[in-house]
This record gives C-alpha cells, structure tokens and sequence, in this order.
C-alpha cells in the first residue's frame, strides 16, 4: 500500500525551510529491466535525491541526449508496456517517502486516454507529470484532469521563450516550471549553460513559482551552482549514464555526490 502522496512543490518548501536546495533525480522505467529499475529509483530516494522523475520510454525521444535514447530503446525492446509505469510508481512508493513524477511525451498519454491516465497515476500514488512536448495552450485536456486529480503538470521553459509564453507557463504550471539551460537535446556538459541564469530570473518576474533547472548537471559542484539561484536541479543523463555503467551501486554513489552539492546550496 502506498502513502498518501507528497507534492514536489511541498517537499521543495521543506528543503527551503531546512536551509537547503533540492535535487530531482530522472531514471527511465523498464532499464535495464523493470525490477532493476525499481530498486535503482528506490535507490536515488536513499541516496539524497528529494524527488524523483520516471521516464515513460518512448519510440522518438525528440528531446533526450545518447544515453537516455540508449537505455529507453533498451526497455522498450525489454517489452516495456505504458501500464508498467505505474506499477513502478507504485512500487516505489510503497518503499520510500518521495513524490514521484512521470515524465512523458504526450502522445502515450493520448493513445492510453487522458483521463483513465491521470486516475491511474493518481491510484499509483503519482505526483504528477512532466510533458516535454506540449505548452499550456494546446493542453487544455490534461489541464482539466490534472484539476480533477489534484496531479502537479510541469511545463517547459527555454531562453528562447517570450516574456508572455513563460508567463502562461507559469500560470500553468503546478509543483514548478521545468527551466531548460540549454537549447538542444538533453546530456552531461561541462559547464551549465548561462541561459540558465537569466531563464530562472525572467520567471520569476512573471509570476511566484518554484523553478528547476534542467539539461546539462552532471556534478555535484554543478548542483550546488544551480541551486544558488533555482530551487532544484535536475538530473537525468549522469544519472542513467552510472546505472548503465555501475549497476545499482554505481548509481546510488553519483546520487550521493550529487546529493552533497544539494546539501552545499543553502538557501
């Protein structure tokens, strides 16, 4: 049985009022299989991640870098199903006391039905979802089921966004707004991106909202940067790159060290 579930939005606020910034740890469903996949998202919630996004594996990841294309591929050829993301949820969140988000591109949510998604999330013990592919104005659907379900929707925001589109972003959003530091596809980089900088402030000047910034995190020093001006940092290739590459135990030691540059970051 699952816990009652944790917003984002409320476990970011505990961070704060406990003086520190507050990392999301990203992990596709089904790699390298879907019990393996379990125990590592289990994994990150021990090692210091505060909230955790599934990846809902998908045919034409338009927006993930190598590794994440490589490890979806990976469980949609292991026979992942849409269903098998909320047996995840589920699972871990009989395990660990962290919101979970599901991050998918819309179209599988499409196909499964709006609605019957939204309430399997929800029975799941789901936070909410995190849609990479759509904008608040063409999502009028999943708007109303998310306000029927009480589920969090993050929507994105680039440097390339206009003062008006961010605005509706963040009138949209719930939980927080989903900041891309970079333009381009997703993956480790040396240095974070300046855009992020400036992103996070032009949001903020629209409207109150939590803002993480994402794409391009890779270290715990990266972590601890961010978190100066953002309330979370997200990160998903470094992430999948230690699991594919450590196992389990190669992932929960780079969840730490990224844990420690989130401890670093006081607010």
């Amino acid at each position: 049985m699952t816990v009652p579930t944790l917003s984002v939005a409320t476990r970011i606020a505990q961070n704060r009022d406990d003086g520190r910034g507050s990392l999301i740890g990203y992990l596709p469903v089904g790699f390298p299989d879907l019990g393996t996949s379990i125990d590592a998202a289990v994994a990150l919630a021990e090692s210091g991640v505060d909230a955790l996004e599934l990846g809902l594996p998908y045919s034409d990841p338009v927006m993930d870098g190598l590794a994440i294309q490589k490890a979806t591929e990976a469980a949609i050829a292991g026979g992942f199903r849409v269903r098998d993301v909320f047996t995840a949820v589920e699972a871990v969140r009989a395990r660990v006391d962290i919101p979970v988000l599901v991050m998918t591109y819309w179209n599988p949510v499409l196909q499964y039905g709006v609605d019957a998604f939204a309430d399997a999330l929800v029975n799941a013990g789901g936070a909410g979802l995190i849609t990479p592919d759509i904008t608040p104005d063409s999502a009028d659907e999943w708007i109303a089921a998310s306000d029927r379900t009480g589920l969090d929707r993050v929507f994105l925001a680039a440097p390339s966004s206009t003062d008006a589109r961010l605005k509706t972003t963040v009138e949209a959003s719930r939980g927080f707004v989903y900041a891309v530091s970079t333009m381009g596809i997703t993956g480790a980089r040396q240095d974070v991106d300046v855009a992020a900088r400036s992103l996070v402030a032009r949001l903020r000047s629209v409207g109150p909202a939590n803002v993480c910034v994402g794409i391009g995190i890779s270290t715990g020093d990266q972590v601890t940067e961010v978190l100066g001006y953002a309330d979370g940092a997200i990160v998903g290739s470094a992430l999948v790159t230690a699991l594919a590459d450590g196992g389990v135990a190669g992932l929960a030691a780079k969840a730490a060290e990224l844990a420690s540059g989130a401890t670093a970051a006081r607010k």
